[in-house]
């Protein structure tokens, strides 16, 4: 696994010549922040060396090297997920290939479910910490190169940059919630009874991604600064049947307030 990491990174390296500090995982519908980007390389999935294909609606599947905020940054335009019946190696293999390049941060973007009662669609929220419930990204053999065998995760989301985003949001009277997201496997959406047990074992919202990332990304001890936007409800009295493009849809309309927090952080980095 490590070679096929440095094969992918040099790849990437010769292409662009460039040494990113920031990486961002953009998720569902939230690919717009690309066109805040200053792109210098724009690099298919299916041009770079192992890495996966990303099968999801609304997800690119594109790499993109440039600025933002006057920073380097490399972008993933679409994620990979568990469900898509990947292996949990393959699932975060991106954000390995991205701390060889030299990223130094990594911001990520999710849509996902509320299930606290006082969240309504819409809502953006920063995540605080996170439940996995997705199996751990890294069962089995310890990259000893990467990071230790027991990573601590004591500071899953940065302290920091949780700080700096809620100050952003507040200088442009931009509302935040933030809580505790629960990643699962996914693709069905969680039942009634499901959303329940999320909200009872201390979840605010409910999705399919990030936190393997997340893991990866602290194993390697790269900060991390997560948020959400709320596409659907999971609270009683309040759960409708909702599709994937529906959800994409909350999302769009969302996009521009979340794009603008994360670039003026990424400004503040």
């Amino acid at each position: 696994m490590l070679q096929k990491i440095k094969e992918s990174a040099e790849f990437l390296q010769k292409k662009t010549n460039n040494q990113p500090k920031v990486g961002i995982i953009l998720g569902t519908g939230l690919g717009g922040l690309v066109n805040e980007i200053d792109i210098k390389h724009s690099i298919s999935y299916k041009d770079i060396p192992n890495f996966p294909l990303s099968t999801v609606e609304g997800h690119s599947g594109r790499l993109i090297f440039g600025n933002l905020g006057g920073k380097g940054v490399v972008a993933m335009q679409g994620r990979f997920h568990f469900y898509e019946g990947y292996p949990m190696d393959k699932v975060t293999f991106p954000v390995r290939v991205m701390k060889l390049l030299g990223i130094e941060n990594l911001v990520v973007s999710n849509a996902s479910g509320g299930v606290n009662p006082d969240y309504e669609v819409g809502d953006l929220m920063i995540l605080s910490d996170h439940i996995n419930l997705i199996p751990n990204p890294l069962i089995g053999e310890n990259i000893a190169e990467l990071g230790p065998r027991f990573p601590d995760m004591s500071e899953p989301y940065c302290r920091d940059l949780i700080s700096k985003a809620e100050s952003i949001a507040k200088a442009n009277n931009l509302p935040l919630q933030k809580g505790v997201y629960v990643a699962l496997t996914g693709p069905t959406l969680e039942t009634p009874a499901e959303y329940n047990h999320m909200r009872i074992i201390g979840g605010d919202t409910v999705g399919m991604s990030t936190a393997p990332e997340v893991i990866v990304a602290r194993h390697m001890n790269i900060p991390c600064f997560a948020m959400s936007v709320i596409t659907d409800l999971g609270v009683p009295g309040k759960i409708q049947k909702v599709t994937h493009e529906e959800i994409q849809k909350v999302s769009e309309v969302a996009e521009p307030k979340l794009t603008l927090i994360i670039k003026e952080l990424i400004e503040s980095i």
